[in-house]
């Protein structure tokens, strides 16, 4: 698929296969913190604090999400979930 693409047009299956295809073109690597999407995001993110009831149940249960920008609905990449949550909470992306 030609990225990026637009999130708000993809559905549940094609998300994954997009997701799938940042994580191999990005080597594994976080898109936010460069961290391997394997382990945990860097120090810094891994000590914010989330307001959980912002989030979906279960949000942060899938180690990797496809990070989107809110404004454009254009993918970004793929990130470890607690990287998403930060940049969704922190810095409105």
């Amino acid at each position: 698929m030609e990225l990026p693409t637009d999130y708000t047009k993809l559905t549940g299956k094609q998300r994954k296969l997009v997701r799938e295809q940042y994580t191999k073109e990005q080597n594994n690597l976080c898109w936010a913190c460069e961290e391997s999407l394997d382990g945990d995001p860097r120090e810094d993110i891994m000590e914010a604090k989330i307001t959980h009831k912002l989030f979906p149940p279960g949000f942060l249960k899938n180690p990797i999400h496809l990070q989107h920008n809110h404004d454009t609905n254009m993918t970004e990449g793929s990130v470890h979930a607690k990287c998403n949550a930060v940049l969704w909470e922190y810095y409105g992306r």
